[in-house]
């Protein structure tokens, strides 16, 4: 059996003075991989084993606020340039993906074309920019992670039509991962994205709530790794 790899611990500084703290672990094509508001990057381990045993190499980033990094979570925008910076620092094609929170942000940096021309695909798990605010509100709300994050989570909602006209600009490969359990993304939501960008591949991971990557792990890794765009580059690499 092969032993686990270590991961080489990388960080970020920021123009604000944040320090962005994450994690490089694997060979072959990257995948950028976004946690969810009021997680961290830990909670991607058993995806990133099961991406890294498959051949891909994973980054995974605590993002501003959270975890180890840095900063305050206060603003989308502040997020999205975080992630900007990072797929900035990668070789053109990696692939993102992004969780919630980590998602919307993903969505906003790659309304920017230069950002966009630098990735090979982007993968929304459980999150889509036509949410319904108060459908997400009442979600939410339910929680216990809230009241600490609620505003990043009004300002996410606030941009909802700037998340729809991203959502109409990407020109890349796009895959929709949701959750079968409770959720904040209804059917409805979904129809309204693929309005929006009707390229977009949509796969549902039973059993899985909102928090796939916590739920059902190595089916999302499988999910992510099948995935053509993905494939593809290992393929070629292979070749």
């Amino acid at each position: 059996m092969n032993e686990p790899m270590t991961p080489c611990l990388r960080q970020l500084e920021r123009p604000d003075g944040a320090i962005l703290r994450g994690r490089v672990v694997g060979t072959g094509p990257t995948v950028l991989l976004l946690h969810a508001g009021g997680e961290r990057s830990e909670v991607w381990d058993p995806v990133v084993g099961s991406l890294v045993a498959a051949g891909y190499r994973c980054v995974t980033f605590d993002l501003r606020g959270h975890g180890d990094s840095g900063g305050s979570a206060r603003s989308t925008a502040m997020c999205a340039a975080d992630i900007a910076a990072m797929v900035r620092t990668e070789l053109s094609g990696c692939i993102v993906v992004g969780a919630s929170l980590g998602g919307v942000a993903a969505l906003i940096a790659l309304e920017d074309a230069e950002v966009r021309a630098r990735v090979g695909g982007l993968v929304l798990v459980d999150v889509v920019p036509t949410m319904d605010p108060d459908r997400v509100l009442e979600f939410l709300t339910a929680t216990t992670a809230y009241g600490r994050y609620a505003e990043i989570v009004d300002d996410v909602l606030a941009h909802v039509p700037q998340l729809r006209r991203a959502a109409e600009v990407l020109d890349v490969p796009v895959l929709l991962v949701r959750a079968d359990g409770r959720t904040p993304v209804a059917d409805d939501d979904v129809a309204g994205f693929l309005q929006l960008a009707p390229h977009a591949r949509v796969i549902q991971i039973l059993g899985a709530g909102h928090l796939v990557a916590r739920d059902c792990p190595e089916d999302l890794a499988e999910t992510i790794a099948r995935w053509p765009p993905l494939a593809l580059q290992r393929y070629l690499r292979l070749g």
